[in-house]
């Protein structure tokens, strides 16, 4: 038995050291929250010993932050809605399907997320401000502009996370829910649903968490209606200074959903990860 805790005793040192190098920008961010700019230039200490309220009470009491925020939780949810349905249908004929080119179809779109986001800048405003526009209607500065976009990049990671799990399941359960008088919407409701589950979990979780983090798309193509809390942090940099306090006040909220969310679904993510990986 000793033996055995020697010989993890250097995994657990690593990883505990990996938590902690991990864990200090988080806590440094939550320490910058609590001080007020005088105690920001004072000597640097990890310890908190005053909690200056107002970062917080500026920011929640703002009316343009709050709209960021609910902004942000309707487009990362409703994103990690159609990314998983969407996501679920298609590797569904993928896997059950014998699709012309279906090696191809599955490799091409996974590749899309190997380009850098950057070189799609330009021709993505192009279609929001003047293709995609009827009227007077645009898809700039729009809620589903944005669910639309973070979709397409996501719904390709979405594909490859679940193709494994689909395999994974039995097609002879298939076989006897459409012996038992199912159509293919059956099937799925009834059989691949409940089984897909945890696979399901880890496609919203992930696809969330991607749409609420991300900045660059946000930031290009909104101008206030449906800015996101990540492009508000940019706010807080002006000719005059930066206001590291309140920035951090606000890194800070915009972690809690994301640790809320991840923390309430950590055993689907663990089952979601392995379902699959181990075929006899």
């Amino acid at each position: 038995m000793t033996r055995r805790i020697v010989s993890f005793l250097p995994n657990y040192v690593v990883w505990i050291l990996m938590t902690f190098i991990t864990l200090i920008p988080i806590w440094w961010m939550i320490v910058v929250s609590a001080r007020s700019r005088v105690e920001l230039f004072d000597r640097p200490d990890f310890i908190i010993r005053s909690f200056y309220v107002e970062n917080y009470t500026n920011i929640i009491n703002d009316d343009d932050y709050r709209g960021f925020m609910i902004n942000s939780i309707i487009i990362s949810t409703s994103n990690s809605l159609l990314v998983t349905v969407l996501s679920v249908m298609a590797t569904y004929a993928l896997s059950r399907y014998n699709l012309p080119g279906t090696d191809s179809i599955f490799f091409w779109t996974i590749t899309q997320r190997m380009a850098p986001p950057a070189i799609f800048l330009l021709p993505l405003f192009i279609l929001f401000t003047r293709v995609f526009a009827v009227g007077e209607f645009k898809l700039f500065d729009t809620h589903l502009g944005l669910i639309l976009l973070y979709c397409v990049f996501n719904l390709p990671f979405a594909i490859w996370l679940m193709k494994g799990m689909m395999d994974g399941i039995p097609v002879e359960l298939d076989e006897a829910a459409m012996i038992d008088g199912a159509g293919t919407l059956g099937v799925l409701l009834k059989v691949i649903v409940p089984l897909a589950a945890p696979g399901m979990a880890v496609t919203a979780i992930l696809s969330w968490v991607f749409a609420w983090n991300e900045y660059l798309f946000a930031a290009t193509l909104t101008s206030f209606n449906a800015r996101t809390i990540t492009t508000g942090l940019a706010e807080f940099v002006t000719v005059t200074g930066t206001n590291w306090g309140e920035m951090a006040a606000v890194a800070t909220l915009t972690l809690i959903p994301s640790v809320i969310f991840v923390t309430l679904a950590q055993r689907y993510i663990v089952m979601g990860l392995t379902f699959g990986a181990v075929k006899e």
